[in-house]
Protein backbone atom coordinates (compact mmCIF):
# COMPACT_ATOMS: atom_id res chain seq x y z
CA UNK A 1 0.00 0.00 0.00
CA UNK A 2 1.57 3.33 -1.03
CA UNK A 3 2.54 5.63 1.78
CA UNK A 4 0.59 8.98 1.89
CA UNK A 5 2.33 12.32 3.03
CA UNK A 6 -0.22 15.30 4.27
CA UNK A 7 1.99 18.05 4.89
CA UNK A 8 2.10 21.44 5.98
CA UNK A 9 -1.44 21.93 7.76
CA UNK A 10 -2.45 22.70 11.30
CA UNK A 11 -3.64 19.81 13.05
CA UNK A 12 -6.24 19.80 15.82
CA UNK A 13 -7.01 16.43 17.78
CA UNK A 14 -8.42 17.55 20.81
CA UNK A 15 -8.34 14.33 22.21
CA UNK A 16 -4.49 14.01 21.99
CA UNK A 17 -4.33 17.76 22.81
CA UNK A 18 -2.58 18.43 19.51
CA UNK A 19 -3.04 21.91 17.49
CA UNK A 20 0.37 22.54 15.93
CA UNK A 21 1.60 22.78 12.57
CA UNK A 22 2.77 18.85 11.65
CA UNK A 23 2.79 16.55 9.05
CA UNK A 24 1.08 13.40 8.92
CA UNK A 25 2.32 10.05 7.01
CA UNK A 26 0.16 7.30 6.39
CA UNK A 27 0.84 3.51 5.77
CA UNK A 28 -1.22 0.71 5.69
CA UNK A 29 -4.37 2.23 6.88
CA UNK A 30 -1.87 3.58 10.32
CA UNK A 31 -0.60 6.59 10.49
CA UNK A 32 2.72 5.78 10.81
CA UNK A 33 4.19 9.05 11.78
CA UNK A 34 3.25 13.01 13.30
CA UNK A 35 6.28 15.23 12.86
CA UNK A 36 7.74 18.57 11.50
CA UNK A 37 9.21 18.80 8.17
CA UNK A 38 8.73 14.63 7.10
CA UNK A 39 10.35 14.86 3.78
CA UNK A 40 8.20 14.21 0.68
CA UNK A 41 10.73 11.55 -0.39
CA UNK A 42 9.35 9.52 2.29
CA UNK A 43 5.67 9.16 0.62
CA UNK A 44 4.31 7.44 -2.89
CA UNK A 45 1.25 10.40 -2.96
CA UNK A 46 1.50 14.14 -1.28
CA UNK A 47 -1.33 16.02 -0.14
CA UNK A 48 -0.51 19.68 0.63
CA UNK A 49 -2.75 20.90 3.52
CA UNK A 50 -0.88 24.51 3.62
CA UNK A 51 -3.33 27.22 5.22
CA UNK A 52 -5.95 23.88 6.04
CA UNK A 53 -6.89 21.84 9.12
CA UNK A 54 -6.05 18.64 9.58
CA UNK A 55 -8.37 16.95 11.27
CA UNK A 56 -9.51 13.22 12.83
CA UNK A 57 -11.77 11.90 10.07
CA UNK A 58 -15.29 13.17 11.04
CA UNK A 59 -17.76 10.98 12.78
CA UNK A 60 -21.92 10.98 12.06
CA UNK A 61 -23.87 9.30 14.39
CA UNK A 62 -27.11 9.69 13.44
CA UNK A 63 -27.36 9.54 9.55
CA UNK A 64 -30.35 7.81 7.26
CA UNK A 65 -29.03 5.65 4.58
CA UNK A 66 -32.67 4.30 3.51
CA UNK A 67 -30.67 0.69 2.21
CA UNK A 68 -32.90 -1.67 2.24
CA UNK A 69 -36.11 -0.73 1.14
CA UNK A 70 -35.38 3.23 0.32
CA UNK A 71 -33.37 2.76 -2.57
CA UNK A 72 -35.28 5.26 -4.15
CA UNK A 73 -34.20 8.07 -1.81
CA UNK A 74 -30.50 6.53 -1.00
CA UNK A 75 -28.41 3.95 -1.19
CA UNK A 76 -25.65 2.87 0.87
CA UNK A 77 -23.13 3.48 -1.89
CA UNK A 78 -24.69 7.14 -2.78
CA UNK A 79 -24.98 7.87 1.07
CA UNK A 80 -21.14 6.67 1.65
CA UNK A 81 -20.47 9.32 -1.00
CA UNK A 82 -21.86 12.17 0.19
CA UNK A 83 -20.67 11.44 3.70
CA UNK A 84 -16.92 11.22 2.57
CA UNK A 85 -17.14 14.39 0.35
CA UNK A 86 -18.87 16.08 3.75
CA UNK A 87 -15.49 15.16 5.86
CA UNK A 88 -16.82 11.98 7.42
CA UNK A 89 -15.05 9.15 7.18
CA UNK A 90 -17.27 7.07 9.88
CA UNK A 91 -21.41 6.99 9.37
CA UNK A 92 -23.75 5.51 11.87
CA UNK A 93 -26.80 3.99 9.86
CA UNK A 94 -30.08 4.45 11.54
CA UNK A 95 -32.12 0.60 11.90
CA UNK A 96 -35.08 2.48 10.29
CA UNK A 97 -34.91 0.63 6.95
CA UNK A 98 -37.17 -2.05 5.13
CA UNK A 99 -36.79 -4.55 6.66
CA UNK A 100 -35.79 -2.45 10.25
CA UNK A 101 -32.24 -3.41 11.26
CA UNK A 102 -33.55 -5.61 14.29
CA UNK A 103 -31.81 -9.08 13.83
CA UNK A 104 -28.02 -10.04 13.39
CA UNK A 105 -28.60 -10.85 9.94
CA UNK A 106 -29.80 -7.94 9.01
CA UNK A 107 -26.71 -5.93 10.44
CA UNK A 108 -24.71 -8.33 8.90
CA UNK A 109 -25.74 -7.35 5.20
CA UNK A 110 -24.97 -4.00 5.67
CA UNK A 111 -22.06 -4.84 6.80
CA UNK A 112 -21.05 -6.72 3.76
CA UNK A 113 -22.62 -4.06 1.49
CA UNK A 114 -20.77 -1.32 2.68
CA UNK A 115 -17.66 -3.59 2.86
CA UNK A 116 -18.01 -4.21 -1.58
CA UNK A 117 -18.43 -0.63 -1.71
CA UNK A 118 -15.13 0.34 0.13
CA UNK A 119 -15.61 4.34 0.85
CA UNK A 120 -16.26 5.52 4.35
CA UNK A 121 -16.49 2.78 7.54
CA UNK A 122 -20.52 1.81 8.22
CA UNK A 123 -20.87 1.40 11.88
CA UNK A 124 -24.88 -0.02 12.12
CA UNK A 125 -27.29 1.32 14.66
CA UNK A 126 -30.20 -1.84 15.48
CA UNK A 127 -33.36 -1.22 16.36
CA UNK A 128 -34.18 -1.63 20.60
CA UNK A 129 -37.39 -3.25 19.61
CA UNK A 130 -38.45 -5.57 16.97
CA UNK A 131 -39.51 -3.84 13.97
CA UNK A 132 -39.20 -0.12 16.28
CA UNK A 133 -42.98 -1.32 17.48
CA UNK A 134 -42.23 -1.33 21.04
CA UNK A 135 -43.63 -3.89 22.37
CA UNK A 136 -39.94 -6.62 22.77
CA UNK A 137 -36.22 -5.82 22.82
CA UNK A 138 -33.95 -7.02 19.98
CA UNK A 139 -31.58 -9.34 21.56
CA UNK A 140 -28.63 -6.93 22.06
CA UNK A 141 -26.16 -9.09 22.72
CA UNK A 142 -26.53 -10.67 19.26
CA UNK A 143 -26.54 -7.66 17.59
CA UNK A 144 -23.50 -6.13 19.62
CA UNK A 145 -21.91 -9.70 18.01
CA UNK A 146 -23.23 -9.16 14.40
CA UNK A 147 -21.49 -5.73 14.41
CA UNK A 148 -23.53 -3.12 15.59
CA UNK A 149 -22.83 -0.48 18.01
CA UNK A 150 -25.64 1.33 19.21
CA UNK A 151 -29.37 0.58 19.62
CA UNK A 152 -31.99 2.81 18.54
CA UNK A 153 -36.04 2.91 17.58
CA UNK A 154 -35.26 5.86 15.46
CA UNK A 155 -38.05 8.28 14.28
CA UNK A 156 -40.03 7.01 17.10
CA UNK A 157 -39.55 7.46 21.17
CA UNK A 158 -38.99 3.84 23.33
CA UNK A 159 -42.54 3.03 23.55
CA UNK A 160 -43.09 3.10 27.11
CA UNK A 161 -41.16 3.82 30.29
CA UNK A 162 -40.86 0.09 30.93
CA UNK A 163 -39.70 -0.57 27.91
CA UNK A 164 -36.72 2.34 28.28
CA UNK A 165 -36.04 0.82 31.28
CA UNK A 166 -35.21 -2.18 30.47
CA UNK A 167 -32.90 -1.06 27.52
CA UNK A 168 -31.30 0.88 29.82
CA UNK A 169 -30.51 -1.65 32.51
CA UNK A 170 -29.22 -3.17 29.40
CA UNK A 171 -26.95 -0.61 28.33
CA UNK A 172 -25.12 -0.57 31.73
CA UNK A 173 -24.39 -4.08 31.54
CA UNK A 174 -23.47 -4.29 27.80
CA UNK A 175 -21.54 -0.68 27.80
CA UNK A 176 -23.91 0.85 24.86
CA UNK A 177 -25.81 3.25 24.39
CA UNK A 178 -29.64 3.79 23.84
CA UNK A 179 -30.51 6.92 21.51
CA UNK A 180 -33.99 7.97 21.75
CA UNK A 181 -35.91 10.25 19.59
CA UNK A 182 -37.92 12.09 22.22
CA UNK A 183 -41.17 12.83 21.47
CA UNK A 184 -44.65 12.23 23.92
CA UNK A 185 -47.10 11.33 21.09
CA UNK A 186 -49.73 12.11 22.97
CA UNK A 187 -48.95 15.48 22.16
CA UNK A 188 -47.58 15.45 19.19
CA UNK A 189 -49.57 13.32 17.00
CA UNK A 190 -50.45 14.96 13.54
CA UNK A 191 -48.21 18.05 13.82
CA UNK A 192 -46.28 19.19 11.41
CA UNK A 193 -44.12 22.31 12.28
CA UNK A 194 -43.48 23.80 15.40
CA UNK A 195 -46.40 25.14 17.30
CA UNK A 196 -46.67 28.88 17.39
CA UNK A 197 -47.47 31.53 14.87
CA UNK A 198 -46.04 29.94 12.01
CA UNK A 199 -47.98 26.95 12.42
CA UNK A 200 -51.17 29.22 12.98
CA UNK A 201 -50.35 30.80 9.58
CA UNK A 202 -49.88 28.05 7.79
CA UNK A 203 -52.60 26.35 9.16
CA UNK A 204 -51.21 23.28 10.14
CA UNK A 205 -50.82 21.34 13.74
CA UNK A 206 -48.08 22.48 15.62
CA UNK A 207 -45.85 20.23 17.43
CA UNK A 208 -45.39 21.24 21.02
CA UNK A 209 -41.93 21.89 22.57
CA UNK A 210 -43.38 19.77 25.46
CA UNK A 211 -42.94 16.66 23.30
CA UNK A 212 -40.09 16.45 23.96
CA UNK A 213 -39.27 18.56 27.16
CA UNK A 214 -41.34 15.46 28.39
CA UNK A 215 -39.51 12.52 26.45
CA UNK A 216 -36.29 13.87 27.47
CA UNK A 217 -37.39 14.55 30.88
CA UNK A 218 -38.60 11.05 31.12
CA UNK A 219 -35.57 9.17 29.42
CA UNK A 220 -33.03 11.12 32.17
CA UNK A 221 -35.13 10.05 35.34
CA UNK A 222 -34.78 6.25 33.69
CA UNK A 223 -30.90 6.63 32.95
CA UNK A 224 -30.58 8.14 36.39
CA UNK A 225 -32.53 5.10 37.82
CA UNK A 226 -30.26 2.60 36.27
CA UNK A 227 -27.01 3.61 35.49
CA UNK A 228 -27.67 3.04 31.52
CA UNK A 229 -25.86 4.78 29.11
CA UNK A 230 -28.60 7.23 27.53
CA UNK A 231 -28.11 9.62 24.37
CA UNK A 232 -30.95 11.28 23.33
CA UNK A 233 -30.99 12.43 19.50
CA UNK A 234 -31.47 15.49 17.48
CA UNK A 235 -32.09 18.25 20.53
CA UNK A 236 -34.17 21.30 19.61
CA UNK A 237 -35.83 23.02 22.10
CA UNK A 238 -34.20 24.97 25.56
CA UNK A 239 -36.20 23.04 27.95
CA UNK A 240 -34.13 20.01 26.50
CA UNK A 241 -30.92 21.51 26.58
CA UNK A 242 -31.54 23.05 30.28
CA UNK A 243 -32.62 19.11 31.13
CA UNK A 244 -29.66 17.76 29.83
CA UNK A 245 -27.56 20.51 31.76
CA UNK A 246 -29.12 19.46 35.04
CA UNK A 247 -28.62 15.84 34.62
CA UNK A 248 -24.74 16.05 33.64
CA UNK A 249 -24.15 18.16 36.70
CA UNK A 250 -26.03 15.54 38.75
CA UNK A 251 -23.70 12.67 37.48
CA UNK A 252 -26.40 10.72 35.40
CA UNK A 253 -24.68 9.23 32.00
CA UNK A 254 -26.31 11.05 29.36
CA UNK A 255 -25.31 12.70 26.53
CA UNK A 256 -26.80 14.49 23.58
CA UNK A 257 -26.31 15.86 19.85
CA UNK A 258 -27.87 18.77 17.54
CA UNK A 259 -28.17 19.02 14.00
CA UNK A 260 -27.21 21.58 11.66
CA UNK A 261 -30.24 23.07 10.77
CA UNK A 262 -31.47 23.18 14.21
CA UNK A 263 -28.87 25.48 15.12
CA UNK A 264 -28.95 27.70 11.80
CA UNK A 265 -32.65 27.93 11.61
CA UNK A 266 -36.06 28.62 13.07
CA UNK A 267 -39.63 27.71 12.12
CA UNK A 268 -39.61 30.91 9.69
CA UNK A 269 -37.88 28.97 7.21
CA UNK A 270 -41.06 27.18 6.18
CA UNK A 271 -42.24 30.02 4.47
CA UNK A 272 -39.69 30.32 2.33
CA UNK A 273 -38.63 26.43 1.52
CA UNK A 274 -42.06 24.48 2.64
CA UNK A 275 -41.32 21.08 2.38
CA UNK A 276 -37.50 21.18 2.73
CA UNK A 277 -37.80 22.83 6.08
CA UNK A 278 -39.92 19.61 7.48
CA UNK A 279 -38.01 17.78 9.94
CA UNK A 280 -38.86 16.21 12.83
CA UNK A 281 -38.16 17.25 15.71
CA UNK A 282 -39.14 20.64 14.13
CA UNK A 283 -37.55 23.68 13.43
CA UNK A 284 -38.22 25.67 16.66
CA UNK A 285 -38.05 29.42 17.59
CA UNK A 286 -35.52 31.81 17.85
CA UNK A 287 -35.04 31.46 21.79
CA UNK A 288 -34.28 27.29 21.10
CA UNK A 289 -32.08 28.35 18.45
CA UNK A 290 -30.14 30.35 21.03
CA UNK A 291 -30.49 27.67 23.64
CA UNK A 292 -28.85 24.31 21.88
CA UNK A 293 -25.82 27.11 20.18
CA UNK A 294 -25.47 28.17 24.05
CA UNK A 295 -25.55 24.22 24.80
CA UNK A 296 -22.72 23.70 22.29
CA UNK A 297 -20.69 26.28 23.49
CA UNK A 298 -20.68 25.34 27.23
CA UNK A 299 -20.22 21.62 26.46
CA UNK A 300 -23.87 20.54 27.23
CA UNK A 301 -24.27 19.16 24.09
CA UNK A 302 -21.57 16.53 22.78
CA UNK A 303 -21.73 16.12 18.83
CA UNK A 304 -22.95 17.52 15.93
CA UNK A 305 -24.90 14.85 14.19
CA UNK A 306 -26.29 15.35 10.64
CA UNK A 307 -29.55 13.15 10.57
CA UNK A 308 -29.33 12.51 7.05
CA UNK A 309 -32.65 11.87 5.89
CA UNK A 310 -32.85 11.97 2.30
CA UNK A 311 -36.14 11.74 0.20
CA UNK A 312 -36.80 10.88 -3.01
CA UNK A 313 -38.39 14.10 -4.76
CA UNK A 314 -42.29 12.40 -5.07
CA UNK A 315 -42.15 11.95 -0.98
CA UNK A 316 -41.49 15.79 -0.35
CA UNK A 317 -43.79 17.49 -3.42
CA UNK A 318 -46.54 17.19 -1.51
CA UNK A 319 -48.71 19.41 0.41
CA UNK A 320 -46.87 20.53 3.38
CA UNK A 321 -49.26 18.25 5.75
CA UNK A 322 -48.56 15.42 3.57
CA UNK A 323 -44.87 15.52 3.34
CA UNK A 324 -42.30 13.36 4.46
CA UNK A 325 -40.01 14.69 7.38
CA UNK A 326 -36.32 15.64 7.18
CA UNK A 327 -33.87 17.34 5.45
CA UNK A 328 -30.43 16.04 3.89
CA UNK A 329 -27.07 16.91 5.86
CA UNK A 330 -23.95 15.05 5.02
CA UNK A 331 -22.45 17.87 2.66
CA UNK A 332 -23.16 21.14 4.21
CA UNK A 333 -22.36 20.50 8.31
CA UNK A 334 -19.32 21.77 8.03
CA UNK A 335 -19.88 24.81 6.37
CA UNK A 336 -22.95 25.50 8.43
CA UNK A 337 -20.66 24.54 11.90
CA UNK A 338 -17.99 26.83 10.56
CA UNK A 339 -20.41 29.85 9.14
CA UNK A 340 -23.15 29.92 11.93
CA UNK A 341 -20.49 28.74 14.51
CA UNK A 342 -17.09 29.52 14.29
CA UNK A 343 -16.71 32.55 12.10
CA UNK A 344 -18.90 33.90 14.73
CA UNK A 345 -17.06 33.46 17.13
CA UNK A 346 -19.70 31.22 19.12
CA UNK A 347 -17.65 28.01 19.08
CA UNK A 348 -14.01 28.19 19.06
CA UNK A 349 -12.25 25.74 16.07
CA UNK A 350 -11.07 23.47 18.53
CA UNK A 351 -14.81 22.90 19.69
CA UNK A 352 -15.83 22.51 16.75
CA UNK A 353 -13.81 19.81 15.45
CA UNK A 354 -14.65 17.98 19.11
CA UNK A 355 -18.05 18.27 18.00
CA UNK A 356 -17.10 16.23 14.30
CA UNK A 357 -14.77 13.91 15.74
CA UNK A 358 -13.97 13.77 18.85
CA UNK A 359 -16.92 13.70 20.78
CA UNK A 360 -19.14 11.83 18.74
CA UNK A 361 -16.74 8.55 18.75
CA UNK A 362 -16.41 9.14 22.55
CA UNK A 363 -20.29 8.90 22.75
CA UNK A 364 -20.15 5.38 20.94
CA UNK A 365 -17.86 3.22 23.35
CA UNK A 366 -16.71 0.90 20.18
CA UNK A 367 -15.56 3.83 18.43
CA UNK A 368 -13.83 5.58 20.46
CA UNK A 369 -12.31 1.92 21.19
CA UNK A 370 -11.50 1.48 17.55
CA UNK A 371 -9.46 4.43 17.59
CA UNK A 372 -11.68 6.96 15.84
CA UNK A 373 -12.54 10.77 16.84
CA UNK A 374 -7.59 11.28 17.31
CA UNK A 375 -4.94 11.38 15.47
CA UNK A 376 -2.25 8.96 17.17
CA UNK A 377 0.60 7.63 15.89
CA UNK A 378 -0.33 3.72 14.92
CA UNK A 379 -3.92 4.87 14.86
CA UNK A 380 -6.03 4.54 11.71
CA UNK A 381 -5.37 7.05 9.25
CA UNK A 382 -8.54 8.10 8.79
CA UNK A 383 -8.64 11.98 8.74
CA UNK A 384 -10.46 15.14 7.33
CA UNK A 385 -9.13 18.19 5.84
CA UNK A 386 -10.09 21.20 5.58
CA UNK A 387 -10.16 24.75 4.52
CA UNK A 388 -11.84 27.03 7.08
CA UNK A 389 -11.37 29.98 4.63
CA UNK A 390 -12.61 28.38 1.40
CA UNK A 391 -15.72 30.33 0.41
CA UNK A 392 -18.14 28.46 -1.95
CA UNK A 393 -21.47 27.48 -3.22
CA UNK A 394 -23.54 24.65 -1.95
CA UNK A 395 -25.41 23.35 -5.05
CA UNK A 396 -27.99 20.09 -4.39
CA UNK A 397 -28.06 19.25 -7.77
CA UNK A 398 -24.09 18.87 -7.68
CA UNK A 399 -24.52 16.71 -4.35
CA UNK A 400 -23.41 13.19 -3.82
CA UNK A 401 -26.76 12.37 -2.56
CA UNK A 402 -29.25 10.62 -4.17
CA UNK A 403 -31.93 12.94 -2.73
CA UNK A 404 -31.88 16.94 -3.04
CA UNK A 405 -34.32 17.63 -0.14
CA UNK A 406 -32.68 20.94 1.75
CA UNK A 407 -33.10 23.93 2.71
CA UNK A 408 -29.52 24.97 1.50
CA UNK A 409 -29.45 25.46 -1.92
CA UNK A 410 -27.75 28.04 -3.23
CA UNK A 411 -26.29 29.02 0.28
CA UNK A 412 -22.75 30.52 0.99
CA UNK A 413 -20.64 28.92 3.10
CA UNK A 414 -16.98 29.74 4.24
CA UNK A 415 -14.74 26.60 4.66
CA UNK A 416 -15.22 23.45 3.11
CA UNK A 417 -13.59 20.16 2.96
CA UNK A 418 -10.90 19.20 0.59
CA UNK A 419 -9.37 15.76 1.30
CA UNK A 420 -11.48 12.81 3.02
CA UNK A 421 -8.55 10.00 3.81
CA UNK A 422 -10.28 6.36 5.16
CA UNK A 423 -7.85 3.99 6.84
CA UNK A 424 -4.90 5.47 4.24
CA UNK A 425 -6.35 5.61 1.20
CA UNK A 426 -8.17 9.34 -0.24
CA UNK A 427 -11.97 8.65 -0.44
CA UNK A 428 -12.38 12.22 -1.75
CA UNK A 429 -10.40 14.65 -3.08
CA UNK A 430 -11.84 18.32 -4.06
CA UNK A 431 -11.10 19.17 -7.73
Amino acid sequence: MALLLIKGGRIISPEDGLDAHLDVLCERGRIRQIAAEIPMSSADETIDATGQIVSPGFVDIHAHLREPGGEASETLETGLRAAVAGGFTALCAMPNTCPVNDRPEHTRALLDRAARIGLGRLYPIAAVSFESGGEALTNFSELLAAGAVAFSDDGKPVKTAALMRQALQASRELDVPIIDHCEDASLSAGGVVNEGPVAEALGVRGIPNASEDVGVARDVVLAEATGGRLHIAHVSTAGAVRTVRAAKRGGVRVTCEVTPHHFTLTDEAVFEHGANAKMNPPLRSVRDVEAVQSGLADGTIDAIATDHAPHAASLKERSLSEAAFGVTGLETALGLTLTRLVHPRKISLWQAVALLSTNPARVIPQLARAGLGRLQTGGPADITVFDPRLTWTYRAAEGRSKSRNTPFDGWEFTGRVTATIVGGCVAYRRC
